[in-house]
């Protein structure tokens, strides 16, 4: 019994700890509009981590909620990064750390993520479907610029950073990282 305690004490501090990489890696750079790391470590946590990287993405939220108040973005915060932390943890089943597929995955949820704001915050849940259609190309035009920023910068970042942190987090937690016997949050 002692053994299981110990790794669930063991399994809520790594998703502690992970929440907060997230918390204060958004906090730094919220200086520099759309460059951001939230889509990295979650991808990170949810590829060597599995399921504790993923809670750990709920409590990033909910902390966000916490500091910056509520808004239509918390919806689209609650869809959007526990499914880039859930895709990479699927992805961990199949593949071992590299550049390219996690590169094309996190870019095109990049996009998707500009797409779900636009889409929430035009009202897709409110019931108005009156001019809907003009009503999000107009606002998701007037956020383009942004969405194009945040999907460079994770173009650049993932193929330098994915890799290394996979494997740089395996090491620090003693799992092995990527596609094996056991998913990640198993080992």
């Amino acid at each position: 019994m002692r053994g299981a305690a110990l790794k669930g004490a063991r399994s809520i501090a790594i998703t502690g700890l992970a929440a907060a990489t997230l918390t204060a890696g958004k906090f730094v750079l919220s200086a520099v509009p759309n460059v951001e790391i939230v889509t990295l470590l979650s991808a990170v946590y949810g590829f060597v981590l599995g399921l504790p990287g993923i809670f750990a993405v709920y409590v990033f939220v909910t902390c966000e909620t916490l500091i910056y108040g509520f808004g239509t973005w918390v919806i689209s915060y609650y869809i959007h990064w526990p499914s880039v932390a859930f895709a990479f943890f699927f992805l961990s089943k199949f593949i071992r750390p590299s550049r390219l597929i996690p590169t094309v995955v996190a870019v095109v949820m990049t996009i998707w993520f500009g797409v779900l704001t636009s889409l929430t915050d035009v009202g897709l849940f409110s019931g108005f479907w009156d001019d809907f259609g003009a009503r999000f190309a107009i606002y998701y035009a007037r956020g383009a610029v942004f969405y194009v920023i945040q999907t460079v910068c994770n173009a650049i970042v993932f193929p330098l950073l994915f890799k290394p942190l996979c494997e740089l987090s395996g090491k620090a937690l003693k799992i092995r990282v990527g596609k094996s016997e056991d998913p990640p949050h198993m080992r």
